[in-house]
């Protein structure tokens, strides 16, 4: 798909936001400029970063004049304007079970996995709230547990071949093993998991270190 136009993305390539957008752009094959603000680069307070993200977060996608933020927004337009039928399924109930599992990544999978993230990652060693990283480790267990089951009877998250429902859950679970916290024995997650690691754009946006 390399005959489309170039498209640029802000963004630090640290952020788990910034690395679902990047992945499912390099999944299309796509020409992509990014651009580093956020976090130690900076530049999300001026005028003109503000006027694209009233937010003044990351990331923000520009594709000929088509501004967007919301990374699960960004991936979906990806998936619909050049991965259709392959990012975005054609079938009205493949595409409801990736949108479904993009959404409970939002809803359900993110608070917990930011606590423990901050907690691990982002604090010192001196200052960490540990039972507050262990009461979020253990609600994520169960929650991680979910998407196990639904592994069970599937390859991938929407069908059995790889689509938009894959990434942006496929990004916090890279998150959730390289945290070094318990983790239950998820057999179904754990397959699933190893079949992304085969994925180049996986491994080249996603499979880089967490600091």
């Amino acid at each position: 798909m390399l005959g489309f136009g170039m498209l640029k993305v802000w963004g630090r390539p640290t952020s788990i936001h910034v690395q679902k957008v990047m992945w499912a752009i390099g999944e299309l094959g796509m020409n992509v400029e990014r651009v580093d603000v956020g976090g130690p680069f900076g530049g999300l307070d001026t005028p003109e970063y503000g006027a694209m993200n009233p937010n003044r977060r990351i990331p923000t996608l520009e594709d000929d004049g088509v501004v967007l933020w919301e990374s699960n927004a960004i991936v979906r337009y990806l998936a619909a304007k050049f991965g259709a039928g392959h990012l975005l399924p054609r079938d009205p109930v493949e595409r409801a079970i990736a949108d479904q599992w993009m959404d409970w990544q939002q809803t359900t999978l993110l608070d917990d996995m930011r606590i423990v993230f901050w907690g691990v990652v982002r604090t010192p060693a001196a200052e960490r709230d540990h039972a507050a990283i262990d009461a979020a480790a253990a609600r994520l267990r169960d929650v991680w547990a979910r998407l196990d089951r639904h592994l069970s009877t599937r390859r991938w998250v929407a069908e059995n071949r790889f689509t938009m429902g894959d990434v942006p859950v496929g990004a916090l679970c890279h998150r959730w093993h390289a945290l070094g916290v318990e983790r239950a024995p998820l057999p179904h997650l754990t397959a699933w998991y190893e079949r992304l690691q085969t994925r180049d754009a996986f491994r080249e946006h996603v499979m880089i270190p967490l600091a």
